[in-house]
């Protein structure tokens, strides 16, 4: 991702930003995507319009919801971390049927090369 953002000219604050958030839902969809073996995770990136997509995929329908994590908790802040960092996120079921896709937007900023 980032030899892909740098050929993009991704600024360095925003690519940084970028391999968090691609890191944190991979990481979601590792622990809680319960992926059936034989099963993969997809990831995808786009850059359009002056916005960076990241998109995961994974094959369990469930989609994921913020929690308020305890104090004492060891995990739980993932989804509150995604929404403080991203300009704007979703999901939605895919469309083969199996599974569902978590997305963040990125916008870039204006004076981008």
């Amino acid at each position: 991702m980032r030899l892909q953002l740098a050929r993009w000219q991704v600024d360095c604050r925003t690519a940084e930003t970028a391999v968090l958030l691609l890191s944190e839902l991979v990481t979601n969809a590792v622990c809680h995507g319960r992926v059936p073996p034989g099963r993969q995770i997809g990831t995808r990136f786009t850059l359009d319009a002056g916005c960076l997509r990241i998109e995961v995929a994974d094959a369990n329908d469930d989609l994921p919801h913020p929690r308020i994590a305890g104090e004492d908790d060891e995990s739980g802040r993932g989804l509150a971390l995604v929404d403080a960092l991203a300009d704007d996120w979703g999901t939605y079921r895919r469309a083969n049927g199996i599974g569902k896709c978590v997305w963040v937007r990125l916008r870039l900023p204006p004076d981008r090369g």
